[in-house]
């Protein structure tokens, strides 16, 4: 089963979804905005992305120039940052047994399939 954290308002994440189903694919939808990923959640996507929360970071939100940019924070600081801004996390990400990528652009999705 594939699975896309996924924020329909955002162009690139309705990119990766419609690849996906252009490929004949059928996900399992999580609307992370919706239901609150856990801080499990956030570290468990972490490993399968083989990322630290710094780079799934999206640095153009305001929030992120506002509060967070130039600052030190360590991975932990920032995944309860994720947690409680969960717009600052790049989509779409989508998941696949034991490995996850970030879908931008939409053909990195293809090393899980």
């Amino acid at each position: 089963m594939i699975k896309i954290y996924h924020n329909p308002r955002c162009k690139k994440s309705r990119a990766g979804l419609q690849y996906l189903r252009e490929k004949g694919i059928e996900p399992e939808v999580i609307e992370y905005l919706k239901t609150p990923l856990s801080e499990a959640d956030v570290k468990d996507l972490l490993v399968r992305l083989h990322k630290k929360p710094t780079e799934i970071i999206r640095t153009q939100e305001a929030i992120y120039k506002s509060d967070f940019k130039g600052k030190n924070f360590t991975d932990d600081e920032w995944v309860k940052i994720l947690l409680e801004y969960p717009k600052l996390i790049q989509r779409p990400i989508v998941v696949k047994g034991p490995k996850a990528v970030l879908g931008d652009p939409a053909s990195e999705i293809d090393v899980l399939l």
